[in-house]
């Protein structure tokens, strides 16, 4: 009997098991039990099999900086991005106003991102275990619940625009909303069953055909005539709408945040951390921007051709490309774009599922049994399961779920920073091997205490279809994220130096 060990450099015998194994001719030792079965088939087949324990610094050997940006621009400039820029129209803003929220609460969103990127190169961590650095081991296992939801409503997101898209293609063979959930899903599946370097190489070339066809979508909507700016407008209602849409946006970029450390982990020690901010931060900002107000210019063709409003009106933001790139337009030509478009939904999939895994492991240790490669299939079944009924409901769920995100990281970026800032004061502050140990970790009471405060403000700020806040009805919008941001904070200040002084971390 021989103890399987994940990384004896930290500690992480804590969660090592007795398992069986044998001896082999070189004197090396077979892992026969379940998990070393399926962690030898991973190494077979080239899978990355580490899970959540720390990366160490001698493996962290992917030192370029630009490869970190090319993979956020390029899950971030998917075709899914258009159905957020919609929003803006249907909210009653004009073109121009609601470029300038594009602008303003994309930045606002991306700044988190880059910020917390910062830490994987430092610490070697996953983003959902730093959390525990932050918010203790009890508190973290709050984020950490939220961050699956997360995982599976963002895939949910991606795989339906995909899958409307397909299901417009061909006259009298559409392919069923359900097929074309299963295609992507399983697509994105098997990418990410090769982890970490398999998902980045993807992702430094399939923007490009994205690209190619959005620039088509733009040529197209302009010979259609069809594009207007709209009405510049004045008044509460104004207001109001500007704060919904930009709680989205924020939400939908800020968003990313819980993932960040995720994917530069393997970037050295060494790395520049100026320069890899400002990377993250316009790889990010610059994608997501350009996608939404393309979403937004093709939405405000729905107002002046019948034809796209129907198309729209019926299949969401597939219909509408559809008549944009098929009907009296491109036809045959057209329906391939659209293909390859549905097919780059994948590129914001991918992310999700990996990340699954990583969150589930750092969520409770009983986890940790269980190999990273399980958790990507557990996770494709839940992405199946959301997606295909939430397919028939997509404007609402989806415009929901982005209000939502942003109310929950506001808290979790707010606390994170304080802590590392505020308390930790900076990367000194981190004993590396604590990461799994509850004792030399905070207790978790000042997060909870936090968190609450942010969760009364959320629902007392919140303006959703099932719900209006008391204050979001005064100012006619949505201000929840807003509220979360500043609530969590100031009682994080006050609880967490008790919590220091009467629990010693």
């Amino acid at each position: 009997m021989t103890v399987y060990d994940l990384d004896p450099e930290v500690g992480e015998e804590k969660v090592a098991e007795k398992v069986d194994s044998y001896e082999i001719s070189d004197g090396s030792s077979v892992d026969t039990s379940l998990y070393g079965r399926i962690q030898n088939f991973a190494g077979k087949y080239a899978m990355e099999a580490r899970g959540v324990e720390r990366v160490p610094e001698d493996e962290r050997t992917d030192s370029s900086i630009y490869k970190a940006g090319s993979f956020w621009f390029a899950i971030n400039l998917v075709v899914s991005a258009l159905s957020i820029g919609a929003v803006g129209p249907e909210l009653g803003l004009a073109f121009w106003d609601s470029v300038l929220v594009i602008l303003f609460f994309n930045a606002l969103g991306a700044a988190p991102v880059a910020l917390f990127s910062l830490f994987g190169p430092k610490l070697g961590f996953r983003q959902m275990i730093l959390g525990r650095y932050w918010f203790g081991m009890q508190g973290n296992k709050i984020f950490s619940f939220l961050n699956l939801i997360s995982c599976v409503g963002w895939s949910a997101i991606n795989t339906i625009v995909g899958a409307q898209m397909l299901h417009t293609i061909g006259s009298s063979h559409n392919v069923p909303p359900w097929a074309g959930v299963l295609i992507i899903t399983l697509l994105a599946f098997t990418l990410t069953l090769f982890g970490y370097k398999i998902v980045h190489n993807y992702e430094k070339y399939c923007w490009i055909p994205t690209f190619i066809i959005l620039i088509i979508i733009c040529v197209r909507l302009h010979k259609s005539g069809a594009f207007t700016t709209g009405e510049l407008k004045t008044g509460q209602a104004e207001i109001g709408a500007v704060l919904t849409f930009g709680s989205i946006l924020f939400g939908g970029t800020a968003g990313w945040a819980t993932f960040a450390c995720d994917y530069v982990v393997y970037q050295p020690k060494t790395t520049n951390p100026v320069k890899l901010f400002f990377v993250v931060f316009f790889a990010l900002w610059i994608p997501i921007v350009f996608v939404d107000i393309i979403g937004l210019a093709c939405m405000m063709g729905t107002f002046t051709n019948e034809n796209m409003a129907t198309s729209y009106e019926n299949n969401g933001i597939g219909g509408l490309l559809h008549a944009i790139l098929v009907d009296n337009s491109l036809h045959g030509f057209g329906e391939f774009c659209l293909v390859v478009l549905a097919l780059s939904t994948i590129g914001g999939t991918c992310p999700n599922n990996y990340s699954f895994g990583l969150t589930i492991q750092a969520l409770d240790d009983i986890f940790l049994k269980v190999p990273r490669i399980i958790w990507a299939v557990v996770s494709s079944g839940l992405f199946i399961a959301v997606s295909i009924p939430a397919y028939y409901s997509f404007n609402a769920y989806m415009q929901d779920f982005m209000n939502i995100m942003g109310y929950w990281v506001s808290s979790y970026m707010t606390i994170a920073a304080l802590e590392h800032f505020y308390i930790r004061k900076g990367y000194s502050g981190y004993d590396v091997t604590h990461w799994n140990d509850s004792s030399k970790l905070p207790p978790g009471w000042a997060t909870l205490i936090a968190f609450l405060a942010g969760v009364g403000a959320m629902v007392v700020g919140m303006d959703q279809t099932w719900w209006t806040g008391p204050l979001a009805k005064k100012v006619e919008g949505d201000i929840a994220f807003e509220l979360c941001i500043g609530f969590s904070g100031v009682v994080f200040m006050i609880a967490r130096p008790l919590e220091l002084k009467y629990f010693g971390h």
